[in-house]
């Protein structure tokens, strides 16, 4: 008994003085990991601020920089460990990732699809920040691309956070992907108005509504002849922008409505004929 209590003792105090003797590499080790730490987000600046005057993509500075830092810290880490234990060396990691890579990737399988998902976002640039966009079943305006996950502030201003893997993976609509919008409603009119009319007055309202584009020209065509109503479509475009759209949108409609009314045009409801056989 006394001579295993002795053994274990001595074990212990071989750890001690092994901790001892490496106390101050591992307390430099420690500092200079701070140190490169603090000056990660610097260096990841700078690049990004080079990248900016270069007229570089703003996806493509945010990447960049991330990744900057992230090499930056990685390194600080190698350079600590191989301070903080003289025996550690760079290839000894890399033998320990691949011997535990498997595990790993099923551990953190999410984690690095998403990670991946976003690094592929950022260089393809299927939006960027600032665009407009459906995802998910949300809607919103784009506010960062993360390595993980990208955030998304809806029109009614709540966040989303959505899952980098999901937006590579399913359908996007990216509503400010180019430089115009259309929009278009559907017009009826009575079976005794002049339809000719009625389109040219659609089209001269259109073209007076400020917002909506002289190029492309706003147009219109027939496209039903309805049970109670002459239907035809009136189209225009406007700034992509859903705030804009809806603007617009009211503005046309509302002065479609109010001129084609002082004109004169009737403006039908559906008709239902009901036949009532009374036999007595």
């Amino acid at each position: 008994m006394s001579e295993t209590f002795s053994n274990a003792l001595e074990i212990m105090q071989d750890a001690l003085e092994q901790f001892i003797a490496s106390a101050p590499a591992i307390f430099i080790a420690l500092i200079i990991f701070y140190a490169i730490y603090r000056l990660s987000k610097p260096a990841s600046n700078v690049v990004q601020e080079g990248l900016k005057r270069a007229n570089r993509s703003q996806s493509l500075q945010i990447i960049v920089a991330r990744l900057t830092r992230w090499t930056v810290i990685l390194g600080g880490f190698l350079l600590a460990a191989m301070i903080a234990l003289p025996d550690f060396s760079p290839s000894e990691l890399l033998s320990l990732l691949g011997i535990g890579s498997v595990a790993i990737g099923f551990a953190f399988r999410d984690i690095l699809q998403n990670f991946l998902a976003g690094i592929l976002i950022l260089l393809t640039e299927p939006f960027k920040i600032g665009d407009q966009i459906i995802a998910g079943g949300y809607e919103g305006t784009v506010e960062d691309i993360q390595i993980r996950a990208t955030m998304m502030r809806t029109y009614d201003n709540r966040r989303v956070v959505i899952p980098n893997g999901e937006l590579f993976t399913d359908s996007v609509t990216v509503n400010t992907a180019f430089e115009y919008r259309r929009s278009q409603y559907d017009v009826g009119i009575g079976y005794g108005d002049n339809i000719e009319a009625a389109q040219e007055l659609c089209l001269q309202v259109m073209s007076e509504i400020d917002g909506v584009l002289d190029n492309p020209a706003p147009d219109t065509f027939m496209i039903e002849m309805g049970d109670s109503a002459v239907v035809f479509r009136v189209r225009w475009w406007t700034d992509p922008r859903i705030g804009n759209v809806l603007k617009v949108q009211d503005k046309v409609l509302r002065t479609i409505k109010n001129r084609l009314t002082e004109e004169g045009f009737d403006i039908p409801y559906p008709i239902r004929t009901v036949y009532l056989n009374n036999e007595n």
